[in-house]
């Protein structure tokens, strides 16, 4: 099976504070899969570490008020470029990201509150016709 997840499950330090999701069952699937990982904000252009980004009303800001919808949506469109490319079986991303989260992402306002709605990233994939769950639905 050909799967295609965040970078940061597979425990690459890529997420905006420098670390990692590093999943363990995603590290299980590696052994017996072929894994493909992404992070779309690197992607995009932005370093590692970054200052923490959030979807406010359609468009990616960064806390501190700086317009990063851009390098999103290059990272989600490099993203679709590979799957297009790669056509895996499944895509597996990080959770409430700005980037990868399927179902829920925090609501722009960095308080921690959730908004139904996927990330950019996964937003692209499902309407390309890829399959993506978060990782959290891998685990049940």
């Amino acid at each position: 099976m050909k799967i295609m997840v965040s970078a940061c499950l597979a425990g690459e330090n890529c997420k905006y504070n420098g670390g990692n999701n590093r999943n363990e069952k995603i590290l299980q699937l590696m052994e017996t899969n072929e894994v493909i990982t992404v992070c779309p904000e690197q992607m995009g252009g932005l370093p590692t570490p970054r200052i923490p980004s959030e979807v406010k009303s359609g468009v990616v800001m960064s806390r501190d008020g700086r317009n990063v919808d851009r390098e999103f949506r290059t990272g989600a469109e490099k993203c679709l470029e590979i799957a297009r490319r790669e056509l895996p079986d499944l895509i597996v991303l990080q959770p409430r990201s700005p980037s990868c989260g399927v179902k829920q992402r925090y609501d722009g306002t960095f308080t921690g509150t959730l908004t139904e709605g996927a990330g950019v990233t996964a937003e692209l994939l499902m309407k390309n016709g890829f399959r993506c769950i978060d990782v959290e639905d891998l685990e049940k």
